[in-house]
């Protein structure tokens, strides 16, 4: 690493760097994953991502429309402007201070081998995680692309890529597939197609769009996933551009209520509809929204309901009560100084069974083992289930931890 002479030291814009490490940039994870003995239980992390559009070249091989694919090949060619899939206003890796979104380029993979695959597992024996579910990142904000058409063809391009070069590949690595939600009758296609494949765990619903989840339209995808034995999940982000949310004038604002926002209208709506009750076995999962807003709507849902028993004639129970039924990823895990109000939304969501660790890793907020393993309410069986335990039980994993650990000594000396 060299230091540009006329910056000063603090300034991270300014650094230059010959070489990147995934692993030797998380020296302080996997210190604390010796210090805990991570290496003696399953942690499993529900929601990480990758950067699917470095391997756009790859991907959109897989488009099958002709004209979509080649409008995506000539994309990826026209620098500058913008490509098939419309992009979001956002500041989360940017303003110098996130260095391993720019620098990962720089990261050297020995010959032959898939880059994702040795990126993604780096990172992971850093922070001590034997199997990671990977989702995707820009696809995040496909469900707000004014062509449906596109979703779709997007959608089994990238399923496909990331079933045979990725999941076929790596047994530590899973994933819950993209649904093109927008199109009903594409997404239950999806789940057909795609529902016994290795590393499919489930199937994902990317939270920013405008379609109830309550239509009639999805009850046999609903049905399908549920005969399956799979997960549905909910993934947030947010939309600068909602109709609410375009009165806030900093990121900070639309990012702390937009990741809230769309999840909980879409529970709101799978509850108060009924849908636990029609699809009592068909297991449901938040993510990325962090917990306070659950908190704060299973009581809000309560006291409306007790109110207003007619306005949800299939509910045979409080709507806190099938919330606590679902499963809540942690990350980005709200940390109050008074910690006993964490214990009370750790108790209303029934942690030690329904919650599940995420570290949302490589995004800027991502979240270490150790927000979970140093709680001081926890005791040694609550900390395993919700890092590891809980989510084995969800994906029907292997309780038996794979990880490899780096050495400590190794990775000072790289980093020399």
């Amino acid at each position: 690493m060299t230091t540009a002479t006329t910056a000063p030291a603090a300034e991270v814009r300014r650094v230059t760097f010959d070489s990147y490490a995934s692993d030797q940039s998380l020296i302080h994870a996997a210190e604390q994953a010796h210090k805990r003995n991570y290496k003696d239980f399953l942690i499993v992390d529900v929601d990480s991502h990758h950067y699917e559009n470095e391997n756009y070249a790859e991907v959109f091989e897989y488009i099958e429309n002709p004209v979509i694919k080649r409008g995506a090949l000539e994309s990826i060619q026209r620098l500058g402007r913008s490509t098939m899939l419309n992009g979001q206003v956002g500041y989360q890796d940017i303003d110098g201070r996130i260095t391993r979104q720019r620098l990962r380029k720089l990261e050297k993979i020995p010959e032959g081998q898939n880059r994702d695959i040795v990126m993604t597992k780096r990172w992971m024996d850093a922070m001590g995680v034997d199997y990671a579910c990977l989702f995707p990142t820009p696809m995040l904000f496909l469900g707000l692309h004014p062509q449906v058409h596109v979703e779709v063809e997007m959608c089994r391009a990238y399923n496909r890529w990331l079933c045979e070069r990725i999941l076929a590949e790596e047994p530590r690595l899973i994933s819950m597939l993209y649904l093109p939600f927008n199109d009903p009758d594409a997404a239950y296609e999806t789940v057909k197609e795609f529902g016994g494949k290795k590393g499919v765990s489930g199937f994902m619903v990317t939270s920013p769009r405008y379609k109830p989840v309550h239509d009639n339209v999805y009850m046999k995808t609903y049905a399908l996933i549920e005969e399956m034995g799979l997960p549905i999940s909910f993934h947030a982000a947010y939309n600068w551009n909602d109709q609410g949310l375009a009165m806030t004038n900093r990121f900070i604002s639309v990012h702390a209520l937009g990741f809230m926002w769309f999840n909980m209208i879409h529970l709101t709506n799978w509850i108060v509809n009924g849908l636990p009750e029609r699809f009592p076995k068909l297991k449901v999962m938040w993510i990325e929204s962090g917990l306070t807003w659950a908190y704060a709507l299973a009581q809000r849902l309560d006291h409306s309901y007790s109110m207003r028993v007619s306005d949800a004639p299939q509910l045979t129970r409080k709507p806190s009560e099938y919330m606590q039924d679902m499963f809540f990823s942690t990350q980005p895990m709200e940390m109050p100084e008074d910690k006993s109000i964490l214990e009370a939304t750790f108790k209303m969501l029934k942690a030690e069974t329904q919650l599940v660790w995420s570290s949302d890793y490589p995004h800027w907020d991502f979240d270490l083992p150790g927000v979970i393993y140093d709680l001081p309410f926890l005791d040694e069986t609550a900390k395993r289930n919700i890092l590891g335990g809980n989510a084995a039980r969800l994906f029907n994993l292997d309780p038996t931890p794979v990880k490899s650990i780096p050495d400590l000594d190794e990775l000072r000396r790289r980093g020399v």
